[in-house]
């Protein structure tokens, strides 16, 4: 069944997105790995080989991705921001910090939408955010609205991208199509093993069949730290393989939000999806 007319005749929507997540996602898990330069390299893969490698890959599908970058990531990797924007791919906004926002102050929270945006655009253009948690609160919802971002991709709510109350466009996330769950390995903690790729292949292919069944919207959420590894690239292009052979239109965070708050997803059974579009 198709609930959604994605462009073009598609049957369902995907977006492949990246958290950036360098070193900052490592400091903001603790302020004393700062000193620590073992931890830190771990982030350091990412920009350092992890998108050279995902550019290239993803220039073989012909795809265009959104990087949600961190502001302290930015200002240390320049470079590695700038071979992203070149290539044509979205970058989105991440906080300054990589820091929940609901363990900040009103005042702090400002801080890391503002210093982050200043940062982000000096790259190009910004019009969506990503908590570094997936989580908000009621004043970053009044800062994003604030300065003029136009949709969220934060919620767990949802396999459909859809407008909330205040008009902006929020694009769903899950953690069954991110690969952290899956691959993150932190070394003050044995508790947590890797998984091998076939495992993850075998949760994330079901997955996405499953929502473009439905028409819905595939969110790949993905770190170049941890899928820039040459077996989980091997990985990520079966999966893309995959997406395009099921049918799937692709178009970056902003180009589905543009979407949504234009009402150009039109519904072929609005009864069912009437609640999954707007709220």
């Amino acid at each position: 069944m198709t609930y959604f007319a994605w462009p073009e005749g598609h049957r369902y929507g995907a977006t492949v997105s990246f958290d950036f997540d360098a070193e900052s996602v490592w400091i903001g898990e603790d302020p004393r790995n700062a000193e620590r330069p073992g931890v830190l390299s771990q982030g350091a893969y990412g920009p350092r080989r992890g998108v050279p490698e995902l550019l290239r890959t993803l220039e073989r599908h012909d795809i265009r991705a959104t990087f949600y970058i961190c502001g302290t990531d930015a200002e240390r990797h320049p470079r590695s921001v700038r071979s992203i924007v070149e290539a044509g791919h979205e970058i989105a906004h991440h906080g300054y910090t990589h820091t929940n926002p609901t363990e900040l102050s009103s005042a702090e929270q400002r801080v890391e939408i503002e210093r982050g945006l200043a940062v982000l655009r000096e790259f190009g253009e910004v019009t969506g955010y990503r908590s570094p948690s997936w989580e908000l609160t009621a004043v970053t919802r009044e800062l994003l609205r604030e300065h003029g971002f136009t949709y969220a991709s934060n919620r767990l709510d949802d396999i459909f991208p859809y407008l909330d109350a205040d008009g902006m466009a929020e694009l769903p996330v899950s953690w069954i199509l991110d690969d952290a769950p899956h691959f993150w390995f932190a070394n003050d903690t044995w508790n947590k093993t890797i998984r091998s790729t076939r495992e993850v292949l075998d949760v994330w292919l079901p997955e996405i069949d499953g929502i473009a069944a439905r028409g819905a919207h595939v969110m790949l959420t993905m770190h170049p730290m941890l899928i820039g590894r040459p077996s989980r690239l091997d990985m990520l292009d079966t999966v893309l393989a995959h997406l395009r052979d099921t049918g799937a239109w692709f178009g970056t965070s902003q180009q589905v939000a543009e979407l949504v708050r234009s009402g150009a997803l039109t519904e072929d059974e609005p009864e069912l999806t009437e609640g999954a579009r707007v709220r």
